[in-house]
């Protein structure tokens, strides 16, 4: 698999094309892929990407249902005519993405008004994608996997950012969303957010990770599993 980054103009969110490269598949069709978290700005990107490599996404995929990860979900899944993946605790955020981060009414917080705004967009331009298809990532172990044509990754149920965060892993990396970053985790006080169960996350779920994975997070720099364990503050220690 690999991982090509687009970086939204707006919070700079980390929008992932993951492709499967590796694949047998006949040189004429092109390369499977996926698009995960369509942050606002990056729609003519990927497609232009895609269209360059002559990819075939199968699915957009959010690891939350933050606006700042969904707001370009619907144009590019008209565009590759293909579904948005969400978990099915946090699909109800795409009808109303600022009314389910307490922002309502003339209530947007300046920062994304002012950051959609240099894109010349308004909170009113937000489309929710018209074919959703929520998971559960259900396994004993609070995971499973999403199969998109020949792309295939695994998914952990990882919430207290949101009740639907959700970690994609794929060869050696792991698409973190908001609940790792470098140094830092995902905020907790925005509804549908818990610091109790984020610390849970943190420990059962995070904390027990590769250590060798890289970790690409939802906004900034990558880092890995390892030196987060050691170093970020939020984190138990490793061993």
């Amino acid at each position: 698999m690999q991982v090509h980054l687009v970086v939204a103009p707006v919070f700079a969110t980390n929008c992932a094309v993951v492709v499967d490269a590796d694949a047998d598949a006949d040189a004429s069709r092109g390369a499977d892929a996926v698009v995960v978290d369509a942050g606002a700005g990056v729609a003519a990107t990927v497609t232009r990407l895609v269209a360059e490599h002559g990819w075939n996404v199968r699915a957009v995929l959010a690891t939350h249902g933050h606006v700042d990860h969904t707001w370009d979900a619907a144009a590019l899944c008209e565009t590759f005519g293909v579904p948005l993946r969400v978990h099915a605790a946090d699909a109800y955020r795409l009808a109303d993405p600022f009314g389910t981060l307490g922002l309502t009414g003339g209530g947007v917080s300046d920062a994304l008004r002012q950051a959609l705004a240099g894109l010349g967009l308004r909170a009113e331009d937000y489309r929710a994608p018209a074919d959703v298809v929520p998971f559960d990532a259900d396994g004993d172990d609070g995971a499973g996997t999403i199969e998109a044509g020949t792309v295939r990754l695994r998914v952990i149920h990882a919430p207290g950012h949101t009740e639907g965060s959700t970690l994609y892993g794929l060869d050696g990396v792991l698409l973190a969303g908001d609940v790792l970053f470098a140094g830092g985790i995902g905020r907790t006080d925005l509804p549908g957010g818990d610091d109790a169960v984020m610390r849970v996350t943190l420990r059962d779920v995070v904390g027990r990770l590769d250590a060798g994975l890289e970790v690409v997070p939802g906004h900034g720099p990558t880092t890995t599993v390892a030196r987060e364990l050691a170093t970020n503050p939020y984190l138990p220690p490793a061993g």
